[in-house]
């Protein structure tokens, strides 16, 4: 029978147990567990974007042409402003949860209030941010055509700019359309909001006015989409159009393909759903500071562990940032 003879001198320099692994207490290893968990989703859902986006990537859709709009400046292009507001906004508010923790390490209250609270109303203005820009991108601002074959076809003027449907077409009025719903065609099939104007109507406008080009969404390798002919536009409307396309959802995208936008809404959602969890935790945490429960117990180790969450979300997004916008 043998035994086994354990040098204890060098087993003490490594761990051997306790309730402080890598002197960090049980509660932030779990939050870092939970970091490397959701790390690994993140970068799931951005490898399989990266992966459609380059498949794609003739006709994948350009985001200076899709991310131009800010509030309260209504038919201005500025492409990616808001969103790098949106970016900066939510840096600093990375900022400001690191003078919180750095407060808490020094037990002043006063300090982790304020932090925090500004902690708070960073990520607010993110969060509604990311739901005007979520709005807007699903309202549209131009309109398109999609053809038979799910291609998008869009419009611009003789010297590359893009045109609304709404600047050259007109509505009849005296058409007649019906939403398809449930209770008066197939049972098993109910159709969106109808568009607010019929591919007969578009090409008619098109066909009236000289200046105005089909744009498809196959890019040139000089990155920019391809603008047909005055005869081939026509042709293509004629023979190809499908449907109105006004904003896109998880169907359509006015845009380019429909897969981009299956990814904004998802991962921008899910991201969107992080940043809310997170701003929903300050809260909570920051009642606690408020109360002066950290106070009571010599120890702001819970704005330390919320604040490892929020440096989380925060670099995310700069990966997503970079991902949607800027790749």
């Amino acid at each position: 029978m043998s035994t086994t003879v354990v040098n204890v001198e060098t087993e003490g320099k490594t761990w051997g147990g306790g309730n402080e692994p890598l002197k960090a207490s049980y509660g932030k290893m779990m939050m870092w567990f939970f970091i490397v968990s959701d790390a690994l989703t993140f970068s799931g859902f951005l490898a399989a974007y990266g992966f459609s986006r380059f498949k794609f990537i003739d006709s994948w859709p350009i985001a200076d042409e899709v991310f131009t709009h800010v509030p309260f400046l209504h038919g201005q292009e500025l492409p990616m402003i808001y969103v790098a507001f949106m970016t900066f906004i939510l840096i600093m508010s990375s900022v400001t949860m690191v003078l919180a923790v750095d407060a808490g390490h020094h037990l002043n209250k006063a300090k982790v209030t304020i932090y925090m609270f500004l902690t708070i109303i960073g990520g607010l203005i993110f969060v509604g941010s990311q739901a005007w820009e979520w709005a807007t991108f699903i309202k549209g601002d131009y309109g398109a055509i999609q053809t038979k074959g799910g291609n998008i076809l869009q419009f611009v003027d003789t010297e590359g700019h893009r045109v609304a449907l709404k600047d050259f077409v007109v509505a009849n009025a005296d058409a007649d359309r019906t939403q398809h719903e449930r209770d008066n065609g197939l049972w098993f099939v109910s159709e969106g909001t109808l568009p607010t104007y019929t591919v007969e109507e578009v090409l008619h406008g098109l066909e009236k006015h000289d200046n105005i080009l089909v744009r498809t969404q196959t890019l040139t390798e000089e990155g920019h989409k391809t603008v047909l002919t005055r005869a081939e536009s026509i042709k293509q409307l004629k023979e190809n159009g499908k449907a109105v396309v006004e904003g896109a959802n998880l169907h359509v995208n006015e845009y380019g393909s429909p897969l981009f936008a299956d990814f904004f809404f998802f991962i921008t959602g899910f991201h969107g759903f992080h940043v809310f969890s997170g701003v929903v935790l300050n809260i909570i945490i920051f009642f606690n500071v408020v109360l002066g429960t950290y106070e009571r117990r010599k120890s702001y180790e819970m704005v330390e562990k919320v604040g490892l969450y929020w440096h989380f979300v925060d670099l995310v997004w700069v990966f997503v940032f970079t991902f949607f916008y800027l790749v």
